[in-house]
């Protein structure tokens, strides 16, 4: 059952299930929270109470919102878990991973660890050498595409590079499902925005984090020219020890949605250290 929190500029979307500690997820840019459709019931089975939670402009929060950085993500979050009354673990993926940094930065008494799934947390930087990469040229053709045109012919091509090999088995009701959200009034528009927002201020806030982070990267992600390389410059961003980096073979820029089982392992895993 959805359920709708105001914050300043609009209505943030969420769920919630199961009973324990708190755990709150955020997709990426494009989607809705059926991103975590997989992630999240195997989360409440292992003990959780599950958020997820339609970033703004996406799903069934609200559009016209004045912007869509990272930061304003975080303050979104950050709002939701004051709303849910206990400490989370935040989960983000691509630009919430961004925001999840953030957030853990800025209210730390509110976030007990950070998972980042292909996130987007430092401010990004192409080099020639990385356009021989086929599958890193190729995505990033059809993210300017879309960027340019706001097509959401181009997203989906994007996708289907995203999601190397395999695909899960809802894809095509899923595909459609995306679509047809984007062309709803003003939502093209927010990817549009997002795509051209800059993570630096996610990348500023990543010495300030104090609580345990896992980053879980998919080796194949067409994201980045080097998925790991990535993956550890993150973690050499944040203060000595708090980083863990879990490499997914086989996944593209959606580890969660394309090997759940295996994303799931390493949070667990995770989480059962910070516990210890």
């Amino acid at each position: 059952m959805t359920e709708f929190l105001t914050v300043d500029g609009g209505t943030i979307a969420y769920d919630i299930t199961g009973a324990g500690p708190l755990v709150v997820l955020a997709h990426g840019m494009g989607d809705s929270r059926e991103a975590y459709r997989f992630l999240a019931p195997a989360l409440v089975e292992a003990g959780h109470r599950v958020v997820t939670t339609d970033l703004r402009g996406h799903g069934e929060s609200s559009v016209g919102w004045a912007s869509y950085s990272r930061t304003d993500l975080a303050g979104d979050l950050i709002a939701l878990v004051k709303h849910l009354g206990e400490p989370a673990v935040l989960v983000g993926h691509s630009i919430s991973g961004g925001a999840v940094t953030i957030a853990a930065a800025k209210a730390p008494e509110l976030v007990t660890a950070l998972v980042e799934l292909a996130p987007f947390t430092r401010k990004q930087q192409v080099k020639l050498s990385d356009l021989r990469v086929a599958g890193y040229r190729r995505g990033m053709t059809r993210l300017l595409g879309t960027a340019l045109l706001g097509s959401t012919g181009q997203w989906a091509k994007y996708l289907d590079i995203a999601y190397p090999g395999v695909k899960p088995a809802d894809w095509d009701a899923r595909l459609a499902q995306i679509t047809a959200k984007l062309e709803e009034p003003g939502r093209m528009k927010v990817l549009q925005a997002m795509g051209k927002i800059s993570p630096a201020d996610a990348g500023e806030q990543l010495a300030n984090v104090t609580c345990p982070v896992l980053v879980v990267q998919g080796a194949d992600d067409p994201d980045w020219a080097s998925p790991r390389a990535e993956g550890e410059a993150i973690i050499a961003g944040l203060p000595a020890g708090l980083g863990t980096l879990t490499m997914i073979d086989g996944a593209g820029h959606y580890p969660h949605v394309q090997y759940p089982e295996q994303t799931l392992a390493a949070i667990l895993t995770f989480l059962a250290g910070v516990r210890a």
